[in-house]
């Protein structure tokens, strides 16, 4: 057995040595073959991460209403006219819509957050307790706003990361010191470092949690609000639960259900879909085009295999002359195909990885953490064993013909 390696080995040098511009080229259509679809793919999926870091913070299947101006006159009430949202509003859709799972509001200001000689402006967020669940923050020091905050009205606050990194340069835990808002004094109860590059009302990390009772209060807002905020049950669906809460709101501000402007609606689970949906596609676009390049050399190398039969006609008429068997030779033509195949796929496999660390280092060096360009190990040994098996199946053409040549026909021929 290791001798028929080591003369498989030989052959395959002879061959390249014959064939050279042949092999390499059928050589560097499966290196490329593979290398695009490597890329490919570890681009997709460290897009993909971008994307997904990007949206977090959002609750997959939550929705959420904004008042606008009307665009439409309506049962005599001119166009543009001004109307807000209530904590009423609020009750009532949750009474009437019972698919709704969480409701909560958010309101904001512009602030400047003061600690001693220190200032930054920020976003003053007005938040329930239960806005845990349309923007889950991720708390490094202390707990973030509770019912007891909003019964006693204390005035509290949970500071984001750029608000903590701008106030406090030296680290540590902020917890339990005061920082003055617009002439106000609350004490910080939470640090939330959650980066999400998208924000609901005002950005994350640039922001200053209180209660909504206290931001209400305090900067007479009433019990206006400046965004409703739900999540559905299990099995329901926002888009409906959206649809409904338009038609109440519409009858009870009294504005046209079908004025779009004078009622933003934002659906989440749309949103997450759509990206479920296209990361799927440009998947299955991956795979397609990389497995068709990888067919189309599979084909260049069937080829090479048969001209390289053909040469050694003569060769192998001789070898089964002198007692190698059909399988033998079978063996031979496929061993020598597999490894062609293989080889150059390595080669492709080797340079995307080498291609992929260096978008990695390039990411980092951007400052985005937590997202990989590059692909798995278990993703190259599929890779390499998918390409033996092309390999394989590219040399049985050549490797049945050769078979099936008689050594009188093969010295007949010379």
């Amino acid at each position: 057995m290791i001798r028929f390696d080591i003369d498989s080995l030989h052959e395959i040098r002879e061959t390249l040595g014959r064939n050279r511009s042949r092999t390499l080229l059928t050589g560097f259509g499966v290196f490329w073959g593979v290398f695009m679809m490597l890329v490919l793919m570890g681009g997709g999926q460290g897009l993909k991460a971008l994307l997904t870091q990007t949206l977090e913070g959002f609750a997959t299947n939550s929705g959420y209403l904004v008042p606008n101006s009307t665009s439409k006159a309506y049962k005599g009430f001119a166009r543009s006219r001004q109307w807000s949202l209530t904590t009423d509003d609020m009750e009532k859709l949750r009474l009437s819509i019972p698919e709704i799972d969480i409701m909560t509001a958010n309101t904001r200001i512009r602030a400047t957050a003061v600690y001693e000689d220190k200032k930054y402006y920020c976003d003053g967020k007005g938040v329930y307790p239960e806005y845990i669940y349309m923007e889950p923050p991720v708390i490094k020091y202390g707990r973030y706003i509770n019912e007891v905050d909003m019964r006693q009205e204390r005035k509290v606050c949970v500071i984001g990361e750029r608000v903590y990194k701008t106030l406090f340069p030296e680290g540590g835990d902020p917890c339990g010191r005061f920082i003055e808002m617009n002439g106000i004094y609350y004490r910080i109860v939470g640090l939330n470092v959650s980066n999400g590059n998208v924000g609901v009302n005002g950005w994350t990390p640039n922001s200053v949690v209180i209660p909504m009772t206290v931001l209400q209060k305090t900067y007479n807002r009433g019990n206006t609000v400046d965004m409703i905020c739900m999540t559905a049950k299990p099995g329901c669906k926002i888009k409906e639960i959206l649809r409904k809460a338009r038609t109440i709101l519409a009858k009870e501000h009294t504005f046209d259900p079908e004025d779009k402007k004078a009622l933003f609606e934002v659906n989440a689970e749309e949103m997450f879909s759509i990206v479920d949906k296209l990361f799927k596609g440009v998947n299955l676009l991956i795979w397609l085009v990389g497995f068709g390049t990888l067919l189309a050399a599979a084909i260049g190398v069937s080829n090479i295999m048969m001209v390289t039969v053909k040469e050694r006609t003569t060769e192998i008429g001789i070898r089964r002359a002198i007692g190698a068997t059909p399988k033998m030779i079978l063996s031979q033509i496929l061993f020598e195909s597999a490894i062609l195949t293989l080889l150059a796929g390595l080669l492709g496999i080797v340079f995307s990885v080498l291609t992929l660390s260096m978008a990695d280092i390039v990411t980092a060096a951007t400052g985005t953490e937590g997202v990989q360009f590059q692909v798995n190990f278990g993703t190259a040994v599929l890779m390499a064993a998918m390409l033996a098996a092309l390999g394989m199946l590219a040399g049985l053409p050549p490797a049945l013909r050769a078979m099936n040549i008689k050594p009188v026909d093969a010295m007949r021929d010379e």
